[in-house]
């Protein structure tokens, strides 16, 4: 028997000891032995609940017990997660978290004293919720040169802009009825701002080209900006807007950015709405794929965690490679990547954006007094500058 500690008993924490509970058969064939809960580490006392006998406040009651072989990281944040999961892989235990700042921050760190301790560091459920992503990528994608990722990362930010879509409301709307069902946070930044996507594609592109990707370095753009008024552009041009972490290598660079984009129906993430994620990951010899699932909620998260628990219990004595270098890649300026646009502008200036853009196909008859326009491919820094000399209202980035 294999006996387990939980760091954290919030939302997922207590669905890791329920997955372990319900399905402890099935998990006990899976892993080649039973798996126990030994102890829950957390702040609160739990009178009634089952792990009632077995909460500790002290991380060393976890730390010092030889009998605990993994540890389970489900507190969020890096402080002091940080400190609790390196004493633990120092002290010979396997780590399986589902802290996406944990890992962006750490994760070469804990990766690379896991392999030296002879134990696992294991994160699949930091991105995409229970979507298997990140263990495809390290192990079934070998065979191919990864071109590109692109993913809906956040179901907050994909609930609203598909209630925006669907039903044509303002913003500031659809973001307090997603705060009424739970969806966002009472203060909603990090997700509408893009900040826990840039975390994610970040994780996404150190597993798929082998080494660091600092979050910071990747250029970082929410969905407040969107009103309902680009809506209405974009479905009268039978398209939607998702926000996507997108991770690409071109000529030996690489290039990351989280943004809104414009995306056709011919785009696989087109038809992923509301609260679910989805990975598009295109290999030069596989093609296009695309991993879909909840990308949030107790019960899927868990079971990624879960998973990774029965890897880590049943590759003890097996080391399994990630590759993720702690040399770090960089992340090219933004200035230089291409991208097109889609352009509004006021509609006495079309002929002006004949002459600047080459613009010869306008959007008419959404909104009074202005017209929308798609730009060609170009550099970020080429499309500012032309788009400073047009003077325009908005722009999203488009994929259609």
């Amino acid at each position: 028997m294999s006996k387990i500690a939980v760091l954290g008993y919030g939302t997922v924490g207590s669905g890791v000891v329920q997955v372990l509970t319900t399905n402890a058969n099935i998990i006990k064939d899976k892993a080649g032995e039973a798996i126990e809960v030994k102890r829950v580490l957390d702040l609160r006392d739990f009178p009634g609940d089952p792990v009632e006998n077995i909460v500790t406040h002290d991380f060393t009651d976890i730390e010092n017990d030889d009998e605990i072989s993994v540890v389970v990281e489900t507190m969020g944040g890096t402080k002091p997660a940080y400190d609790f999961v390196k004493r633990s892989i120092l002290k010979g235990k396997s780590v399986c978290t589902s802290n996406k700042a944990l890992v962006a921050d750490h994760g070469t760190e804990l990766i690379r004293l896991a392999k030296e301790k002879g134990v696992h560091f294991f994160f699949e459920a930091s991105v995409g919720g229970g979507i298997p992503i990140l263990r495809p990528l390290s192990r079934c994608l070998v065979a191919d040169e990864l071109l590109s990722i692109n993913g809906i990362l956040n179901g907050t930010t994909n609930f609203i802009l598909t209630k925006m879509s669907d039903e044509g409301s303002a913003y500031e709307d659809v973001l307090k009825e997603a705060q009424a069902l739970g969806y966002a946070e009472a203060d909603p930044t990090a997700d509408v701002e893009g900040y826990d996507t840039c975390r994610k594609i970040a994780i996404l592109t150190a597993l798929a080209y082998g080494a660091q990707v600092d979050y910071e370095d990747i250029s970082t753009e929410g969905i407040s900006k969107i009103t309902d008024k680009d809506i209405s552009y974009v479905k009268k041009m039978g398209k939607v807007i998702r926000l996507l972490g997108s991770g690409r290598r071109e000529n030996g660079k690489l290039y990351a950015l989280v943004s809104p984009y414009i995306i056709g129906a011919d785009n696989p993430l087109y038809s992923v709405n509301g609260v679910f994620n989805a990975i598009s990951v295109t290999g030069n010899m596989l093609g296009e794929v695309m991993f879909y699932g909840q990308g949030a909620g107790k019960e899927a998260t868990a079971s990624a965690v879960v998973t990774d628990i029965v890897e880590a219990v049943k590759n003890k004595n097996i080391p399994i490679e990630i590759r993720w270098d702690e040399k770090k890649q960089i992340v090219e300026p933004l200035d230089d990547m291409k991208n097109a646009f889609f352009v509004r502008i006021e509609a006495s200036k079309k002929d002006k954006a004949s002459d600047i853009f080459g613009a010869s196909e306008f959007i008419e008859g959404v909104v009074d007094g202005e017209v929308g326009f798609i730009t060609d491919v170009m550099t970020e820094k080429d499309f500012a500058a032309k788009a400073d000399d047009l003077g325009i209202i908005s722009r999203i980035r488009y994929n259609g």
